[in-house]
């Protein structure tokens, strides 16, 4: 497990930052926080491990966020940030242990994760301890209303499926088929469109594939002949790009809109000859949002070295939400925090976020993407963004 001090700013002290006026949240007197202690903040996730690519873009978003919603000073009201970075691996016990050793230093407020299973054991240690807790990419739905103290900064699974059911317009009385490998990650999607598409009124059916097939034609064949509305697709690994092929040979693409999720920047030209035929579901891409936020976000990181990827924005947003927890709670008075974000409405990169006082669902616009060629590669291109109410999560109660 490594932990990175991340940086101590100075109360007073600015830091250097891309200077882009009327963005940030308003700031107090420059001296008001001077004689206080700096606010210990904790973030664990991924550096390392499966999930490290996700972990380098949601840190890369958070320095992005923090410059923007600081106004380039790094501090709060004058106080001063001591943010430490421990590297989770996506190993649920190295964060528990990271999460036990921060709340033992007195840190009171922790962020972070892309892994759902850690961030679901950080927020059960964030509700015995009694501190503030504001998740990052981890998409499970259970996190939200898992407990008062914890927040997410990202989208969850439900906006992912309900965004896929907008293809159709109203998922009631259609046929909904899921393609996936037989697998926990094909069955989890499995039920995820069964409980939201299905809960919407639609026929949930599925053709599972054994996880070593290496031929697809006789279950893309079965699709086919299924004929159904709309077809989900849950793919993951190497067979990808001949699990794709195969659809398109078979005709699948004729049958009924075959939606999948767009993934990250390095997954765009994974699709092959059916690239432009696929119908992406996506969270964020550079250019889904055009307003001074999104564009704030994309030049500090541009500055930085880094590039504006699929969970940019939740790095961003956590460092805004953050900000305005310190701003009303001076980071040790968590009950405070926790006020000042329920119910806040923010513009982030991907446009007006509102976290539901209810239950602390992040409700956020989505969006419909196609892949188009450009040159040897394919780049995404909006198709529709889709409200926030349209596939805001049932309130947890």
């Amino acid at each position: 497990m490594r932990v990175t001090q991340k940086y101590v700013v100075p109360a007073l002290v600015a830091a250097v930052g891309i200077a882009l006026t009327g963005c940030a949240p308003t700031a107090g007197p420059s001296n008001e926080g001077a004689d206080l202690a700096p606010v210990s903040v904790s973030i664990i996730t991924s550096e390392t491990g499966p999930l490290a690519a996700y972990g380098e873009a949601y840190l890369a978003g958070f320095d992005a966020g923090l410059d923007y919603a600081t106004d380039g000073t790094g501090t709060v009201d004058g106080r001063a940030l001591d943010i430490t970075i421990t590297d989770d691996a996506g190993d649920v016990d190295k964060a528990v242990t990271a999460t036990k050793d921060a709340i033992g230093k007195g840190t009171q407020i922790i962020a972070g994760t892309v892994s759902s299973g850690v961030a679901l054991a950080v927020a059960e240690q964030a509700e015995q301890n009694k501190i503030l807790y504001i998740s990052g990419p981890a998409a499970s739905d259970a996190i939200t209303g898992v407990n008062k103290y914890t927040f997410r900064s990202g989208r969850q699974s439900y906006q992912d499926v309900a965004t896929a059911g907008t293809f159709i317009g109203s998922p009631s009385g259609k046929n909904v088929l899921v393609f996936a490998q037989d697998t926990a990650f094909g069955n989890g999607n499995l039920a995820a469109v069964t409980a939201v598409l299905g809960g919407q009124g639609a026929t949930v059916s599925s053709v599972l594939v054994p996880e070593d097939a290496t031929e697809f034609t006789p279950f893309a064949q079965q699709i086919a002949d299924a004929k159904p509305d709309l077809v989900f697709v849950a793919w993951a690994g190497a067979t990808s790009a001949a699990m794709w092929e195969s659809l398109s040979q078979q005709g699948v693409f004729d049958v009924a809109p075959i939606v999948t999720g767009l993934g990250d920047v390095s997954t765009y030209g994974a699709y092959g000859a059916a690239s432009a035929d696929i119908s992406f579901l996506n969270h964020y891409f550079a250019g889904a949002t055009d307003n001074a936020v999104n564009t704030a976000m994309i030049e500090r990181l541009k500055a930085a070295g880094h590039e504006a990827d699929l969970f940019s924005p939740d790095g961003f947003n956590a460092a805004i939400m953050l900000v305005q927890a310190i701003r009303a709670g001076g980071g040790d008075n968590v009950d405070d925090m926790i006020a000042s974000l329920e119910g806040y409405t923010f513009d982030g990169p991907k446009g007006s976020m509102t976290v539901r006082a209810e239950d602390h669902a992040l409700l956020q616009p989505m969006f419909q993407v196609k892949l188009v060629a450009n040159g040897d590669s394919f780049a995404p291109e909006l198709v529709k963004a889709v409200d926030a109410d349209a596939v805001a999560p049932p309130v947890v109660k």
